[in-house]
């Protein structure tokens, strides 16, 4: 193989590692509050990019992708109180189905909203024949954008959790909610406040990426899936597993095609995630604990 197209493979890897590791992230937030998987977190990537590209046009390119990160993060705060609060008490399989209901819901509105185009948001420095040359391969430079923001995501959760007050009551929560109360926290707000950061992560997400990548309305059930692959990989609840695990899963899937047609890499995915549930349920990096799914 020629360096040139090891390092193109490579970089493409790296770019698609990202997003699945924005999207594993996000996972990873509400499962630390919760303990419950939300299978709706590839939605708001791709609502966050569909909204700021229908934004860009008529304002400043920071001002659509801050307000379109906002108004994602409203939508992920309205859906756990309108929705997911209900049935809070039906155990984890009603929560599971209900995320995977929310998908579909969503996935649909914005068929209606914005139709089956594709969309895309001007790159955030540079244009679309702006390149950076390494070892004979050419990217753009929205690829630093791309890992800039989830290196500060990652590194910014990993300290939050560890050492804020917030964070640890957020843990605290997903360990034992009525434990949580008894110390003075209140589970309510920490699950409202993880789905709001959950979902204007997983918009930001989508909005450094959609540059390079482009949008549509159904783009979320596949980073759903490639998100929880990731998450389950790394160990859920760590966020920085999640960006090794992205990193990884991104350059297996690119390196793939040199042995496998393009059309079949997502199968890879498959048996990763086939794999790590057989083998080890709490991922690579998570405690025993973490493979069982606690009650939210």
């Amino acid at each position: 193989m020629r360096s040139e197209l090891f390092v193109q493979y490579l970089i493409s890897g790296l770019i698609y590692g990202s997003i699945y590791a924005a999207i594993a992230i996000g996972f990873n937030i509400i499962y630390n509050a919760t303990g419950i998987i939300n299978f709706a977190q590839g939605e708001f990537a791709m609502l966050g990019g569909m909204i700021a590209s229908s934004l860009a046009p008529s304002m400043p390119l920071a001002v659509a992708v801050a307000v379109a990160v906002a108004l994602t993060a409203a939508a992920g705060i309205a859906i756990e109180r309108v929705f997911l609060r209900r049935v809070a008490r039906g155990g984890v399989l009603k929560m599971i189905v209900m995320t995977i209901g929310l998908s579909i819901v969503i996935r649909e509105a914005a068929l209606l909203a914005w139709g089956e185009s594709i969309r895309t948001l001007p790159f955030f420095s540079g244009n679309e024949v702006s390149s950076v040359s390494f070892l004979g391969a050419h990217f753009s430079p929205q690829i630093f954008w791309v890992a800039g923001a989830i290196a500060l995501i990652s590194a910014g959760l990993s300290l939050f959790f560890k050492f804020t007050l917030v964070g640890k009551a957020m843990r605290g929560c997903a360990a034992s909610r009525d434990g949580a109360s008894l110390c003075g926290i209140r589970p309510d707000g920490m699950v409202t406040l993880a789905f709001g950061m959950s979902a204007g992560i997983g918009a930001m997400a989508g909005c450094v990426v959609a540059p390079l990548t482009q949008t549509h309305y159904a783009i979320g059930s596949e980073l759903a899936i490639k998100g929880f692959t990731v998450a389950a990989f790394g160990g859920l609840g760590n966020s920085v597993a999640a960006v090794v695990a992205g990193l990884f899963m991104g350059m297996l899937e690119s390196f793939s095609i040199i042995l496998i047609p393009e059309a079949y890499k997502d199968v890879v995915t498959i048996l990763v995630l086939l794999a790590v549930l057989f083998l080890k349920p709490s991922g690579l990096f998570g405690s025993r604990t973490a493979g069982a799914l606690k009650e939210y």
